[in-house]
């Protein structure tokens, strides 16, 4: 069951996408800030990490060195309401997508998905079977 590490302060937003992510047979773990998102993903490298915008903007070296497994991939989210915050170049050609939710939660769900589904048929799967046979 692949690992989705939400970040961000937006906790009803976040708490709703994880109740998703689990339907989905995922395994969702919301992080606060970015110092707490680097000792999540240390302890288990997730497939994507899904980091607030406006966070990403702070602080994007902390950002671009969360860890995500082999296949994996960084979107970034913003909620809409607020001014959108510029990124470093770096950033931008870092991230798969930068998404407004909950508007975009669709889009998410199948980037998720599909990176997911491309992690498998490459032997990436990242699952506790494809960590035991590395």
């Amino acid at each position: 069951m692949p690992k989705i590490l939400l970040v961000g302060s937006e906790l009803p937003l976040l708490e709703g996408l994880s109740q998703s992510f689990a339907a989905l047979g995922f395994s969702p773990v919301v992080a606060q800030s970015l110092h707490e998102a680097h000792e999540v993903a240390s302890a288990q490298t997730p497939l994507v990490a899904v980091v607030s915008r406006r966070l990403a903007a702070e602080s994007s070296a902390e950002t671009l060195s969360i860890p995500v497994s082999a296949g994996g991939a960084l979107v970034l989210y913003s909620t809409g309401r607020v001014d959108p915050v510029s990124l470093p170049p770096t950033m931008q050609r870092s991230v798969l997508a930068d998404l407004t939710l909950p508007l975009e939660r669709n889009r998410l769900m199948a980037l998720v998905q599909h990176l997911e589904d491309r992690a498998r048929a490459t032997g990436r799967g990242g699952g506790a079977e494809d960590e035991k046979r590395l």
